[in-house]
């Protein structure tokens, strides 16, 4: 369901990470890519409305004045919506490379409602 309502506003290179085992931050990272900074917001208001709507709890929200990098912390997902170069440069999917990459089947895992 993440993964599905970022590629409605056109976010690339979706990826699903499960972290589980890993750490205890989240179990899951949903990071995204975006041309521009209208598009990371229209993408981050969408999943906030969409994940809400499925019962999750936005916990968190980082970076919504700069636009280049939104954080959405709903507990066990926390989504990053990144600009090209901010993603180049964060290398989150480096950093946890030992994380599994979720396959989209139009749903996202179970995930602890907070």
């Amino acid at each position: 369901m993440a993964t599905q309502a970022a590629e409605e506003r056109k976010a690339e290179d979706v990826l699903l990470l499960d972290l589980r085992g890993l750490t205890l931050v989240a179990d899951y990272f949903l990071i995204a890519s975006a041309s521009t900074g209208r598009q990371i917001k229209a993408i981050a208001e969408h999943l906030e409305e969409t994940l809400s709507k499925a019962g999750l709890r936005l916990l968190h929200r980082e970076g919504w004045e700069s636009q280049r990098w939104v954080l959405l912390d709903f507990g066990g997902l926390v989504c990053h919506i990144f600009n090209r170069a901010e993603r180049e440069f964060y290398g989150l999917e480096r950093l946890w490379g030992d994380a599994k990459r979720v396959v989209p089947d139009g749903e996202t895992p179970e995930v602890k409602r907070e």
